[in-house]
């Protein structure tokens, strides 16, 4: 029983192309569904973890990386279809390829390197899932065509997050290696 969180994990990662396809062919209403769903997966393999004390480093890593993958994916649909500004998703994509190729570095030439998001970083998550969340709800509904104007705002607070959080990475992770590099 205790794989059962990094089993939902998997599960959510085999929902990306289904999420994205379904945005590719107009049917946003799907794409609505795949998201909601693939969210819902994400907080049950949470709670499992935590409530019992299923954790492991693959579901450590994974989690995280199929949250990312998702909302990368989601991006470059809506990006790609006209429905969000390329820039956004360049911008998006680019501070999450910045984190991973600075961890990448971090653990090759610093130290060994923990997966710890931090408090901007999670903050930036849950903005870009709500974000494309709104995005979605709008386009498969037209009883949701009143957040529109919440989705042009998100648009601009979307990117403000990207960069505060991605400089907050690249702040905090330039901090530990230099004092790391102290220490030699």
């Amino acid at each position: 029983m205790h794989h059962l969180p990094n089993i939902v994990t998997i599960l959510r990662f085999l929902l990306v192309l289904p999420a994205g396809l379904f945005i590719l062919r107009g049917q946003y209403d799907w794409a609505f569904a795949v998201f909601v769903l693939a969210g819902i997966s994400d907080g049950i393999d949470g709670a499992l973890a935590r409530t019992f004390g299923w954790t492991s480093r693959f579901g450590a890593v994974a989690d995280p990386i199929a949250d990312k993958l998702l909302v990368a994916v989601v991006y470059v649909a809506l990006a790609s279809e006209g429905l969000l500004p390329i820039w956004l998703a360049v911008l998006v994509l680019g501070r999450d390829l910045l984190i991973v190729a600075g961890a990448l570095a971090y653990h090759c030439f610093v130290a060994e390197l923990e997966m710890e998001p931090t408090l901007l970083g999670k903050l930036n998550t849950l903005a870009n899932v709500v974000f494309v969340g709104l995005v979605l709800a709008m386009l498969a509904a037209p009883a949701f065509a009143w957040l529109e104007p919440a989705v042009a705002t998100g648009i601009w607070v979307m990117a403000a997050v990207t960069i505060v959080s991605g400089a907050d990475y690249v702040r905090i992770w330039t901090m530990r290696a230099w004092r790391r590099g102290g220490q030699s």
